[in-house]
């Protein structure tokens, strides 16, 4: 009797204690099961944070290759078509609107080549050289705004005195002279004459000794008379400078201009925030050993 009741008791205590080594295993397999997928779930957050940054860097710079190309196409098309605007201003020809389209898109198509090749094939020199064009590109444009802001006024005293020279100079009425064909197109297109006035007209190279205006500072109801800007009647010319109505043209879509250059700015900022975490997080897989130069299925 005694020996069943030692048996019953033996087999009582081993399934207990069976029962509680399952359970911990269980629970350890359950540890280690969650702690393999929280690594994987790691990794996959991780490998998905990387590849939105980089695939958006390269969407952006895309775009801006794009955008650069078009530049670089009005920039040729302005000089063929308007090359005369940049004859008014002759010692500063550099800032006319053709050449600034040129070398616009010449930096913009540079910038995004880097850009996309750097984020796509995960070059850490082309990213940070991308990283450094950008804050060199974004530094000079704000240094450049900053002091055309102070110093607007003599800015603009310079700009008058440049155009006031270059009609008094250069122009003449011959068919082929690039400052007459865009002075007519100008003063035509925005209703003015001269650069403050049909004063800047008076006495220069082309008539040293008349008070006379060009044919395109008449209004429109005299344009019939070929001799009207030669009549000596004020009343029959525009009074207005052109230099005013071009500015009052800009003035009216700075709005335009102000919604431009805040998402360049922010472009600008994405770019090197982006380029500048690519560059780290692929260091840091290179140096731990997981490094590879190019993923085709990321």
């Amino acid at each position: 009797m005694l020996w069943r009741v030692g048996l019953w008791l033996g087999w009582l205590v081993g399934w207990r204690g069976g029962e509680g080594r399952e359970r911990q295993a269980g629970l350890e397999c359950q540890a280690a099961s969650g702690a393999r997928q929280g690594n994987s779930c790691c990794k996959m957050g991780g490998r998905t944070g990387f590849t939105c940054v980089r695939h958006s860097l390269c969407v952006l710079n895309t775009f801006m290759w794009i955008v650069g190309c078009s530049m670089l196409g009005a920039g040729i098309w302005l000089r063929l078509a308007y090359g005369g605007y940049a004859s008014l201003l002759h010692q500063y020809s550099v800032i006319s609107a053709d050449s600034l389209c040129l070398a616009a898109g010449i930096i913009t198509f540079v910038l995004a080549f880097c850009g996309c090749c750097g984020a796509w094939f995960q070059s850490r020199c082309m990213l940070i050289t991308y990283f450094i064009l950008v804050v060199l590109v974004f530094t000079l444009q704000l240094v450049a705004g900053t002091l055309a802001f102070a110093f607007r006024g003599e800015v603009s005293a310079t700009l008058i005195k440049e155009l006031q020279d270059g009609i008094r100079r250069s122009f003449n009425e011959t068919s082929d002279n690039a400052v007459a064909i865009t002075w007519n197109h100008l003063q035509s297109q925005f209703h003015c004459c001269g650069v403050e006035g049909p004063n800047d007209w008076f006495k220069i190279a082309a008539w040293p000794q008349e008070d006379w205006v060009p044919h395109a500072c008449c209004y429109s109801k005299f344009t019939s008379d070929q001799d009207c800007g030669r009549t000596n009647e004020p009343d029959h010319w525009y009074q207005v400078g052109c230099y005013v109505q071009v500015k009052m043209w800009f003035i009216e879509r700075l709005h335009v201009v102000g919604v431009i250059g805040m998402v360049l700015a922010f472009v600008q900022l994405f770019g090197m925030i982006a380029s500048l975490l690519l560059f780290c997080t692929l260091g840091y897989k290179r140096r731990s050993h997981t490094y590879k130069s190019y993923h085709s299925d990321t």
